[in-house]
């Protein structure tokens, strides 16, 4: 059996499969792991009681969703949970 390319048969596509990868990485984790790490830190500088159900949200929104699901989260935060 031969391997199939995952990209197709073009030149490049393995360096397209690091980029991709790279770009999910980035976007899928980072963003909403910074997202609520920010909003951890200011829910407890705030002296709220819910911090880590906020920045809990945030994650899940961002793992589950997208990095527009913690965005999400994070606007609802700022308009809600700030107080």
């Amino acid at each position: 059996m031969v391997p199939l390319p995952l990209f197709g048969p073009f030149p490049g596509g393995v360096e397209l499969l690091i980029v991709f990868f790279v770009f999910v990485l980035i976007f899928g984790l980072l963003i909403p792991v910074g997202m609520a790490y920010w909003v951890y830190r200011d829910a407890q500088s705030r002296g709220s009681d819910d911090a880590t159900l906020w920045a809990l949200a945030t994650v899940l929104a961002g793992l589950f969703v997208s990095v527009f699901g913690a965005g999400a989260v994070l606007v609802l935060y700022l308009l809600v949970g700030r107080e």
